[in-house]
């Protein structure tokens, strides 16, 4: 209910732009002034470039005095600032950013252009033989998270194996205003509109048919490519599986009555009590608040690579395991702190805070709740994951209102928000598992269509 509720006040404060018909998505020319209609595919190497790092360690090194936490307070008032120093000096002193950005470049990057705006994007392909499928899965990425998030899983996904009669070739871009794709300058393009540029981004690539999986807003996206473009996702899987309708939240609501109606007994402390559940909510979604109301005036405090470190640093905790907060480390040792470095340095590198955080305040608004196309149904055979420290649960009797053909809804014991990061083991067998599952319904399907 918290999140139905702020969705609606959201939409109400966040502006009025008028909604787009389906001709009026594909038309829409999202570049502005810097747009192109060049829709060749041209290599693309990340840079460290030695004037932006020297730049980055002067502000590192020349960081103001921070103002001491509250005694005891661990991560309850955000980060706490006694933390600082050692990934401040980290960050200046022992991450290497020579290797760095070699790492970062060991997959092949690609930029094209898509509605006026340059997409960024990694495509990797698995060499197979002559009796294996290569099968299309656009990989979609999250806020505060980038494509690193993938590097662990992309070698798992694409791996061919003996066991399966086809191989994935995984194609993960960066979000538009997210790390190296361009970003709008022009108001209305949200997670809807996204649904749009990567139907085309794919289309451009070859493909008028691929598998879609997505966590955070790429799970958001990825439902709205399965809403909107339902003939071409073969299969829809998500870690962040979210049905933002009234009938959605009104069964959860119910099962605060009676909560095995809506929730086997293992997960049911997942949702409930809501007097518990509710002002966690609240108490940690503060960032989804102001990047959804005032993202221009946040981006600027961003400037600071300590003020940056400690904001998304915070979210990394808060998602990863709910009582981090309680934790003096904010329980970040789960990640190394060369993954953190390297998504944060991701969103320095190309000054993409503001231009990402502005996604919030394009979807959450009166187009899309007049719209509706989040409550919208989808045929599409999907599959959700369920990790245990989800920022949010919602069970099977609340995802089939949206997600009509769901196959199944697998529940981890463990793990958080940004599963791929955490857990590419786990996370690159899910999918995969959920890509098998999509492709037998599909062969079922279609052999009772020939009888």
């Amino acid at each position: 209910m918290y999140f139905l509720l702020k969705f609606v006040v959201y939409a109400f404060v966040v502006g009025v732009v008028a909604s787009l018909t389906i001709e009026e998505r594909d038309e829409a020319n999202w570049g502005g002034d810097n747009a192109s209609s060049d829709t060749s595919i041209t290599n693309f190497t990340i840079e460290f470039e030695d004037e932006v790092v020297k730049d980055l360690l002067y502000r590192i090194n020349n960081r103001r005095k921070l103002t001491p936490p509250l005694k005891d307070s661990a991560f309850t008032y955000g980060f706490n600032s006694d933390q600082l120093p050692d990934w401040m000096n980290y960050w200046a002193n022992t991450y290497n950013f020579a290797e760095r950005v070699q790492y970062l470049n060991q997959y092949t990057h690609y930029k094209t252009y898509v509605q006026g705006l340059g997409i960024h994007f990694l495509r990797v392909t698995p060499e197979v033989s002559s009796d294996v499928e290569v099968v299309p899965l656009l990989l979609l990425h999250g806020w505060p998270g980038s494509v690193r998030e993938f590097y662990d899983a992309i070698p798992l996904l694409t791996a061919v194996s003996s066991d399966r009669d086809f191989a994935v070739e995984v194609i993960a871009p960066s979000l538009p205003g997210f790390g190296f794709s361009d970003a709008t300058s022009i108001q209305g393009l949200g997670a809807t509109e996204m649904a749009t540029v990567f139907k085309n981004f794919m289309k451009q690539l070859g493909y008028n048919q691929f598998y879609v999986q997505g966590g955070d807003w790429g799970g958001f996206i990825g439902s709205m490519i399965a809403t909107l473009y339902p003939d071409v996702v073969l299969g829809y899987h998500t870690n962040f599986a979210i049905a933002i309708s009234p009938l959605s939240f009104a069964t959860w609501f119910a099962g605060a009555v009676s909560p095995s109606l809506v929730a086997d007994t293992s997960v049911q402390d997942r949702l409930y009590p809501l007097l518990t559940t509710l002002p966690w909510m609240m108490r940690e979604t503060g960032y989804l608040h102001l990047q959804s109301t005032k993202p221009d005036t946040l981006g600027p405090a961003m400037e600071s690579p300590t003020g940056m470190l400690s904001y998304i640093l915070q979210l990394f905790s808060m998602s990863s395991r709910r009582e981090n907060v309680d934790k003096t480390d904010g329980g970040l040792d789960l990640f190394t702190k060369e993954q953190l470095l390297d998504n944060l340095m991701i969103y320095w590198i190309t000054n993409s805070f503001t231009t990402s955080s502005r996604l919030y305040a394009e979807t959450f608004n009166t187009r899309n709740l007049l719209e509706g196309i989040w409550a919208t149904p989808t045929s599409v055979p999907t599959w959700t994951a369920h990790t245990k420290h989800e920022m949010i649960y919602m069970s099977p009797a609340m995802l089939k209102s949206k997600f009509t053909n769901l196959i199944n809804s697998t529940i981890f014991d463990d793990y958080g928000h940004f599963f791929a990061f955490e857990q590419p083991d786990e996370y690159s067998n899910e999918v995969l598992n959920a890509i098998s599952a999509f492709r037998d319904y599909r062969a079922k399907s279609d052999t009772c269509q020939l009888i």
